[in-house]
């Protein structure tokens, strides 16, 4: 709102109409105000009475309109008694008429502000989450604790717009029922979304109604090798039809039973024995140390080279890329990940000249390790190990590799 010049005298209106002290019939006045500066300040005064929010629900400018629903909105709460004080009324009388704003931005602030409120007015959230615009429903649908299970299975089977089951697939803590609705549907999004979502509770039957349909589903199939939860017969069924880098990280959970865990290392074993010298898997190999080769010939083997490989779903690159720079051989990098070891990519980082946050990074998306696995960083981004007992690991992984 900065684009409106402010003379002296807007400069007055701005601080009276801001202030908490101008008398409640000047407010009024200033909610008329020809510039908007003057009724921005106003949305977004606590002192503001009822008319003026009346007359700034009409605002000619939606960015004051939407100042203001976001500070209704935040008294959301207070709303939902059910003897309500006339300025109570006033209050909800103004936000309901925001919320059917024609402009997005206006809805859009409403709904960032009640999508986690618990004690929001329902009829409130309901409307939000049936919002035909993705960035108004989006919060709440992903968020709101009002919505109960039978209003997500309502909106699921009725969306308001094509992403309304994407959001709900993100929910945290989705429950069964409608983590199975979403798995039975057909919206390819949304169950990449319910797969990759670490708390959907998704039943074993839907899962394998999942892992059968992922043959024609390839994106499906490392959100699946990474469910946090993943039966034996789930893990079997996987391992027949996900490649073998996946097949790899499959074979290497560290929750499955020792006898399935060394079935799954076998079929590996067997898969990268029968597909060498010119396999899947050392082919993506190859392919990644060459490439890595022509960057570092580039003058770009850098961190952010690294997480740039990493973002774009190239982890065979960046393990190669680490490699390189560490002056390690690929194998190493891979037994690290393989043995999901935090100390070691730390080590392998600290060789490599670079810092603490890359093996952040390589944590999550490289070795996929939870929270509670993950290795911290000392004060001020330092790595947490001492160089002894870094060049130690380094010392396990040249045997290794």
């Amino acid at each position: 709102m900065s684009d409106l010049a402010e003379p002296p005298a807007e400069a007055s209106r701005v601080r009276r109409s801001s202030s908490g002290a101008t008398a409640p019939d000047e407010l009024e006045r200033l909610a008329a105000d020809p510039a908007v500066l003057v009724r921005a300040a106003l949305a977004i005064n606590p002192a503001a009475p009822p008319a003026a929010h009346a007359r700034l629900a009409q605002d000619p400018d939606p960015r004051v309109r939407a100042l203001l629903a976001r500070k209704l909105a935040a008294l959301a709460p207070a709303l939902t008694e059910a003897e309500q004080g006339l300025l109570q009324r006033q209050t909800w009388e103004t936000l309901s008429l925001l919320v059917e704003d024609t402009a997005e931005q206006v809805r859009a602030a409403i709904a960032e502000v009640v999508r986690a409120m618990p004690e929001a007015p329902r009829r409130l959230i309901l409307r939000l989450a049936r919002d035909t615009a993705i960035a108004v429903s989006e919060p709440v649908l992903r968020l709101s604790p009002i919505l109960t299970e039978a209003d997500l299975m309502a909106l699921l089977r009725t969306p308001p717009c094509p992403e309304a089951a994407t959001a709900i697939a993100r929910r945290p803590g989705l429950a069964a029922p409608v983590a199975d609705a979403i798995a039975a549907g057909g919206d390819d999004a949304a169950i990449r979304a319910l797969l990759a979502n670490p708390s959907a509770q998704l039943r074993e039957a839907a899962l394998d109604g999942l892992i059968a349909r992922a043959v024609a589903h390839e994106t499906w199939h490392a959100p699946l090798v990474r469910r946090p939860l993943l039966p034996p017969r789930a893990a079997r069924a996987l391992a027949g039809i996900v490649a073998t880098q996946l097949l790899d990280e499959l074979a290497h959970r560290a929750d499955l039973d020792a006898t399935l865990a060394a079935e799954l290392r076998a079929r590996l074993n067997e898969r990268i024995a029968a597909d060498a010298p010119g396999g899947h898997f050392a082919a993506a190999s190859a392919a990644a140390e060459a490439e890595a080769h022509r960057i570092a010939r580039a003058g770009r083997l850098t961190e952010a080279s690294i997480i740039g490989a990493l973002k774009q779903g190239e982890p065979r690159l960046a393990a190669a890329l680490l490699a390189m720079a560490a002056a390690l051989p690929l194998a190493a990098i891979d037994h690290a990940v393989r043995l999901r070891n935090a100390k070691a990519l730390a080590a392998l980082v600290w060789k490599a000249g670079f810092s603490m946050s890359l093996t952040a990074r390589l944590q999550t998306d490289l070795a996929r390790l939870g929270p509670a696995e993950c290795l911290a960083s000392g004060p001020r981004g330092a790595f947490p190990l001492t160089a002894e007992e870094m060049r130690w690991q380094l010392d396990l992984l040249r045997t290794a590799g």
